[in-house]
């Protein structure tokens, strides 16, 4: 019986799911990897050593708060680069999809000067507003100092983490996704190591807590900028970077085209993410360290979903620049079906499992309490999370980057927020009434994409 349902397959579809699949685990992989990076931190600083915690005078529950807050900005920072990055490949696929390799090489010059521009912008920004950024959140006075010390040691950190997701994104323009997948293991194996050394004082060397997880996390993006650059100067999948970095007006304008919106989206869902941090902050410490650790619990069943997005967008891309429409459109709802499935099992492990996974990152037991009802809450919603996630990568690809704004407007203005206003200001449902906000809104958003995506109008959007 199988046999015949396998033959039963066209040809075609079985070429377009081995494409899929063989695009899109490495970049899941790269995204796992990615998140290591933040998971590592809050798995250690959530596990501070008694002698750690007497000698830097506090404990895992503040420890976890700073790097959490602390992390708000970096994630703010880091939507510039992601927005960037996501008009690189939208370009660089196109380009390779109608064989201009000359196309290709000018795209990829451009983006790593832009890369390096807003590097510096970042870094610039982070040393002048850490302070009224975590006092705008709410942040309590024994998390502050830690959070900002924090924020200092990673600023330099963002020029060279700008040109990983930069020169990463070009990479998966052409359809290599392992080459990223190989840097983020460098980047995980030097912030692993430094950070165990540093944030409990192993080994005879100094406790730094915070400090210590910052520094293990700035000394791996730092070296996986230098890491990429190097491969992409030597030569990579066709990539060549020339040091003749002369701006071509016509392509940062489109770089920033694509560009703009993308950032936008996800500065109108963080800046919702800020009121909504504030509104946490005012359920207390504990809260927050259950919130920031089940949002880290999740962001690992995010990763099917954003690894397919990312060759969602490199195969649209592509089959848009070569005239074929329909290929397009095969390769993303394959995708989702490949990506759905895996974030599906994800969200069963969640539901089922929370205390145990809980337990994973943090030794607190009003932590772990205060975050099985936000989790299993997280875990019911995965489906709709990845319709969101994957149909709007290949809205990306095709360089419809305006609608996933416009959704992205109206879910988390206009519904998560006021919801979560509603539930936690006046039926006093805690935690559990923020996650069900959020949940809420990434249901609306999947609908909305999925509506997005079936009119078949971003065929038609000119890169």
């Amino acid at each position: 019986m199988g046999e015949v349902q396998a033959q039963a397959v066209p040809a075609s579809m079985l070429t377009i799911r081995r494409q899929v699949f063989a695009l899109a685990l490495p970049a899941v992989g790269e995204q796992l990897l990615n998140t290591i990076v933040g998971l590592t931190d809050v798995y250690l600083v959530g596990n501070l050593s008694p002698q750690a915690a007497v000698k830097l005078g506090y404990g895992s529950a503040t420890a976890l708060a700073s790097t959490g807050l602390a992390n708000q900005m970096v994630w703010l920072m880091t939507v510039l680069f992601m927005a960037f990055a996501i008009g690189s490949t939208a370009l660089i696929a196109r380009a390779r999809g109608a064989n201009d390799q000359d196309g290709v090489q000018r795209i990829l010059q451009q983006s790593i000067l832009v890369g390096l521009g807003i590097g510096l912008l970042a870094m610039l920004l982070t040393f002048v507003l850490a302070r009224p950024f975590l006092l705008v959140l709410g942040t309590a006075d024994d998390v502050l100092p830690q959070s900002e010390q924090y924020l200092f040691t990673l600023a330099p950190a963002f020029v060279p983490a700008a040109l990983v997701f930069i020169g990463s994104a070009c990479l998966r323009g052409v359809g290599d996704t392992r080459t990223p997948l190989y840097i983020m293991f460098g980047v995980n194996g030097l912030n692993v190591c430094i950070s165990w050394l540093l944030i409990n004082g192993n080994l005879g060397l100094p406790a730094l807590g915070v400090n210590g997880a910052a520094l293990g996390t700035a000394i791996g993006r730092g070296s996986g900028g230098v890491l990429i650059i190097g491969l992409l100067l030597r030569g990579q999948s066709g990539l060549r970077l020339q040091l003749n970095l002369r701006a071509e007006g016509t392509i940062i304008n489109r770089i920033v085209r694509i560009g703009i919106p993308a950032a936008g989206e996800m500065l109108v869902f963080h800046g919702a993410l800020l009121v909504f941090t504030r509104l946490v902050n005012s359920i207390g410490t504990v809260a927050y360290a259950a919130h920031s650790v089940t949002i880290n619990i999740e962001s690992l069943s995010f990763l099917p979903g954003m690894g397919y997005a990312a060759a969602t967008s490199t195969l649209v891309g592509q089959a848009l620049g070569a005239h074929a429409p329909q290929q397009a459109e095969d390769c993303a709802y394959e995708a989702l079906w490949q990506g759905g499935w895996m974030m599906s099992l994800a969200g069963l492990l969640m539901v089922g499992l929370p205390e145990q996974l809980l337990a994973l990152f943090t030794n607190d037991p009003a932590v772990i309490a205060a975050g099985i009802v936000p989790l299993r809450t997280a875990g019911l919603v995965q489906p709709a999370l990845a319709v969101g996630f994957i149909l709007s990568g290949g809205l990306r690809g095709a360089g419809d980057t305006s609608w996933p704004l416009y959704s992205r407007l109206i879910t988390t203005w206009g519904v998560r927020l006021p919801l979560a206003l509603i539930l936690v200001g006046y039926a006093g449902f805690g935690l559990g009434g923020i996650w069900l906000a959020m949940c809420t809104d990434f249901t609306v958003q999947a609908l909305l994409a999925l509506w997005r995506f079936s009119s078949g109008r971003w065929q038609q959007i000119k890169v």
